[in-house]
């Protein structure tokens, strides 16, 4: 099996200079005082003992590993479509289609000083998209990737620095995991996290439908739909987050690079002139005993877009079909989100969120979502004595803007949609899962998605897709 090694970019390479001369040179690593006259010979004592810098760096308590690797398996069987022409150029394929992602993490990490976490987790994944996820709105395996393929590639996800300054209040336990050392965390600290990650690592944290490797698998349900969030094509980027937690309150702010194209996997690292900008408010509170969270995420993009207007007009002048590429310029969007989960009892709870953006510019680096609305419901399985296993049922109303409508019924092509026609009608997602805990570290997961209006397009489907999932991580 061939592997493509991606070159570190140069912001990687910089995190880690910065982060090795700020191991060094830390007060952290200062030898501590000589003890008293020891009988040994000082000889002895350095054959038996290595510098204290090298003590440091060794001990086990201060890294951190952990690994994980998911396989999705997914098909749909043929379905109506009932229209001039069943497969468009950027439709779902209307017969039957099966594909499947893998991919393999290392999460690994090191703490430098007090405070500060170095993490690095190399990836890989190899796959095979159904229709080249073209034809939904809310694509049906958020494993996939825009620059997916049968060909195994292995790159960097995430190389970051996450600086905690502790500023007092309630110590509360946390377990270590991928990305996160165990240990006491205060309920106020401001946390600065720097260099490449995933923006939805620290933003828009739900706990019933975030992570598509053990929840749902939807995009239009582990994310705000509509966000249009900054990231390359395989949904990573490059750039800083500042959070400040002052018990049942978080506030957040994040600035991060934008792809140099329209999807494309190089990111713009002048993040002066190009950018994606996100702000959070966080919190968190008890009903009827029961915990629960509300997050208001309001967001700006700047980038080089396409405006839906302007490409309609351009068409229509030059008697061609419209196309964002012919009209790019530097353009805002704007968009905002919310989104709340609360516990309903000690194995139940819901999720709920609600996007939108303002739909005059293309899709920049997330998916063709302009208003989206969800609900959903997750439950443990202790009342059938499987308390590590879970069921869950969401539901997902994805909309266009009046801009973005009017281009795709003109025959405009979207990064994802295009029949070369619209039969408008908004897209309803239907999404249900089993996750079985086999053992510890490995779930078993079948998931089957029903798609109404796939497109936006009442002229096609609905769509069944049945699922398969295997999870394992240690």
């Amino acid at each position: 099996m061939l592997v493509e090694r991606s070159i570190p970019s140069a912001c990687e390479v910089a995190l880690v200079i910065v982060a090795c001369v700020a191991f060094l040179v830390s007060p952290a690593w200062a030898e501590p005082p000589a003890p008293e006259a020891s009988p040994e010979p000082a000889s002895a004592v350095q054959a038996d003992q290595p510098p204290a810098w090298l003590a440091r760096v060794l001990r086990p308590e201060d890294w951190n590993a952990n690994f994980q690797t998911t396989y999705i398996w997914q098909m749909h069987p043929a379905f109506p479509a009932p229209c001039p022409n069943p497969d468009g150029p950027h439709s779902i394929k209307s017969s039957h289609e099966t594909g499947y992602t893998l991919t393999a993490t290392l999460f690994l990490g090191h703490r430098l000083w007090r405070g500060a976490e170095l993490f690095f987790n190399p990836e890989i994944i190899q796959s095979i998209d159904l229709s080249g996820l073209h034809g939904i709105g809310g694509l049906t395996n958020g494993e996939n990737q825009k620059t997916g393929g049968p060909t195994a590639r292995l790159y960097s996800a995430r190389a970051f620095l996450r600086q905690t300054i502790r500023l007092g209040g309630n110590e509360a336990p946390v377990e270590a995991s991928a990305n996160q050392f165990g240990g006491q965390k205060p309920s106020r600290r401001l946390v600065v996290t720097v260099g490449q990650m995933a923006l939805i690592d620290v933003f828009d944290n739900n706990a019933f439908a975030h992570d598509p490797r053990i929840q749902f698998l939807n995009w239009a349900l582990f994310a705000h739909g509509a966000s249009d969030y900054a990231a390359d094509a395989r949904g990573y980027t490059v750039g800083f987050a500042v959070e400040y937690y002052r018990d049942d309150w978080a506030f957040r702010f994040g600035h991060f690079a934008q792809p140099k194209q329209s999807n494309g996997l190089a990111l713009d690292y002048r993040l002066w002139a190009h950018f994606g900008e996100n702000l959070e408010v966080e919190h968190q509170h008890a009903l009827w005993g029961r915990k629960g969270s509300v997050r208001l995420t309001p967001f700006l993009n700047y980038a080089r877009m396409g405006g839906f207007r302007d490409a309609l007009a351009y068409g229509a002048a030059t008697g061609g079909t419209p196309a964002v590429a012919d009209v790019r310029r530097d353009r805002a969007k704007l968009g905002l989100g919310v989104g709340l989960d609360q516990d309903l009892t000690r194995d139940a709870g819901l999720f709920g969120r609600y996007s939108w953006n303002d739909g005059r510019t293309e899709t920049y680096a997330f998916t063709e979502i302009d208003q989206s609305l969800t609900a959903g419901l997750a439950m443990r399985g202790r009342l059938w004595f499987r308390p590590r296993d879970t069921v869950a049922a969401a539901f997902a109303q994805n909309g266009l803007s009046d801009p973005h409508r009017d281009f795709l019924a003109a025959g405009g092509l979207g990064n994802f949609l295009g029949d070369g026609w619209l039969n408008y009608q908004p897209e309803r997602v239907f999404e249900a899962y089993y996750s079985l805990n086999a053992f510890a570290g490995l779930w078993l997961t079948v998931d089957g998605q029903y798609v109404m209006n796939p497109g936006y397009n009442a002229d096609r489907g609905p769509v069944k897709f049945v699922g398969c999932r295997l999870h394992l991580e240690y």
